[in-house]
């Protein structure tokens, strides 16, 4: 139980890591992220909410990396609900400054991105389930055999355009996101000497056996002596 314990820990800072990360981007005011062009844009071509898309678009992409073979936890849920309440705590509160010239704004772009793939290091790394993009990110990799910052790069240039033509707006900042995120994450899993395609997510069914009376032996699934 303890080391369930750290691993949820690690799974929520990594999550609150991520919020950070977004909030800074946002804040750069040189653009839209990629995912956000394309929540943007679907809102607006079905009449949804922004977050309803954004729900949506979540468990939409779990069905597709669920038939590629990848794995629902609990990560996975947390992901969609935590790194959301995470935003609007540090956008009410204003802990992050708003740029106020686009070279700040792109220092601040970059600085957000690298946030965002040291935060994907550390909930991917609890093994609980990765979000729903990073899943579709490891099943890429998995089925393709491709970098992993090449299939990164890949789902964010696609949700930029795809959100373009629903009417997302497009900015520098969009432009720079969608081809910087990959080298990010590539780079910063590279320095940690992470392999995200190597980590056995413990699914939902195993994590709720084993704090709900299941007596089975052993580490839970998703615990490796390989795990950072």
């Amino acid at each position: 139980m303890k080391q369930f314990c750290t691993r949820i820990i690690r799974l929520i800072f990594g999550l609150f890591l991520y919020a950070v990360g977004i909030v800074v981007t946002l804040n750069a005011h040189i653009g839209y992220a990629p995912w956000d062009v394309f929540h943007v844009g679907l809102a607006k071509a079905t009449g949804i909410s922004i977050g309803t898309a954004s729900i949506t678009t979540g468990l939409v992409i779990i069905m597709i990396t669920a038939l590629l073979g990848e794995k629902l936890g609990l990560g996975s849920l947390l992901n969609m609900v935590l790194i959301g309440v995470f935003m609007d705590i540090l956008l009410a509160f204003k802990i992050i400054p708003v740029a106020d010239s686009f070279a700040v704004g792109l220092v601040m772009l970059i600085a957000g991105l690298y946030i965002n793939a040291l935060a994907t290091y550390f909930y991917i790394g609890s093994a609980l389930g990765a979000g729903p993009r990073d899943s579709l990110m490891v099943a890429l990799t998995r089925k393709t055999g491709l970098p992993i910052g090449v299939c990164r790069g890949t789902i964010e240039i696609s949700a930029v355009l795809v959100g373009w033509k629903l009417g997302g707006m497009v900015g520098v900042g969009t432009i720079i996101s969608a081809f910087v995120i990959g080298f990010a994450i590539q780079t910063t899993f590279a320095l940690l000497k992470f392999d995200a395609t190597a980590v056995r997510h413990e699914t939902l069914d195993r994590t709720l056996q084993m704090l709900f009376g299941s007596k089975t032996r052993g580490l839970p699934e998703g615990v490796s002596d390989k795990l950072p």
